[in-house]
């Protein structure tokens, strides 16, 4: 496959780029966990950055809500954020302390769910700001990305638990124990034939789980690639992040893996989402924003 990779640097030294995804403008916005900012990248990589009002909130991930709004996690400020398409930002307080929001994705009900990793608790957020959370079975699980699932329930991965979780929209909460000791899981996804893959950062492996709970896992051809987040590509395919290697990676639904070199070295990649344009886009830690064409 011949891909071309861009990269746009970011107008400020050190913002840290980290979470992103697609806006209903059509471009990508993501954040900025250094900077404190929410950034706006078109596909010509202009950017346009808003600055959080909460000082150092360590802004994490960033998902689309259904209001037309982009909601974002603040791990260090515990908060919950949305921003409008015009700029304007709204925060909201997480009734545990210390619960370290991280991961957030848009639930089959309209609400916003998301991780506490410190907190061991999903949280739900509606449209207005109200939240209730759901504690997690084991103590010290670490959960971290969720996303909405085949089934219309929340899959998450447990860091520290070593497993798959799933939460129904009512609360109910099933986990998976993942094969390999320690793997870290850290990313997820859903893809097209009704299971969802995740990443393990310590396994160095992709897994695939199917809603029944039955899990397949595929080894990363580099060591130590470190990857961090997943999604579906618009083949079939899944791409995810190599922050430990500089790569990005391709695996196939069955299993075989392609990995490309990002042109900058040390670039740590994190998040990455599919743009409108067809394009992968992901943030680097390196201060740019990068875009895979494929």
């Amino acid at each position: 496959m011949n891909i071309k990779i861009n990269e746009y640097n970011l107008p400020k030294e050190k913002s840290g780029p980290y979470g992103i995804t697609v806006g209903f403008d059509k471009a990508m916005w993501f954040t900025q966990n250094s900077g404190n900012r929410i950034g706006r990248i078109s596909v010509n990589g202009e950017i346009i950055e808003y600055t959080v009002p909460t000082l150092d909130a360590g802004i994490s991930i960033i998902a689309s809500g259904t209001d037309g709004n982009l909601w974002f996690t603040e791990y260090k400020a515990n908060k919950v954020g949305k921003i409008t398409m015009e700029g304007k930002i709204t925060e909201y307080d997480i009734p545990t302390l210390n619960a370290g929001p991280y991961g957030i994705a848009l639930g089959a009900d309209g609400a916003m769910w998301f991780t506490e990793i410190t907190g061991n608790k999903i949280g739900r957020i509606t449209e207005s700001g109200e939240i209730t959370e759901y504690d997690l079975p084991v103590q010290g699980s670490f959960p971290s990305m969720i996303i909405i699932g085949p089934d219309k329930a929340l899959w998450f991965t447990e860091n520290q638990g070593n497993k798959i979780g799933k939460i129904t929209l009512s609360g109910d909460i099933t986990e998976f124990v993942i094969p390999t000791k320690a793997s870290g899981p850290v990313g997820i996804c859903a893809d097209s034939d009704d299971a969802l893959w995740f990443v393990e950062i310590m396994g160095n492996k992709i897994g695939r789980i199917t809603t029944l709970g039955e899990i397949v896992e595929y080894n990363i051809p580099t060591e130590n690639a470190k990857p961090h987040a997943i999604i579906p590509g618009i083949d079939g395919e899944l791409w995810f992040t190599e922050w430990g290697s500089n790569q990005i990676g391709r695996v196939t639904a069955c299993g075989k893996i392609v990995e490309y070199e990002i042109p900058t070295p040390g670039s740590e990649p994190h998040g990455l989402a599919l743009g409108l344009d067809g394009a992968i886009w992901f943030a680097e830690e390196s201060n740019k924003i990068g875009q895979l064409i494929y």
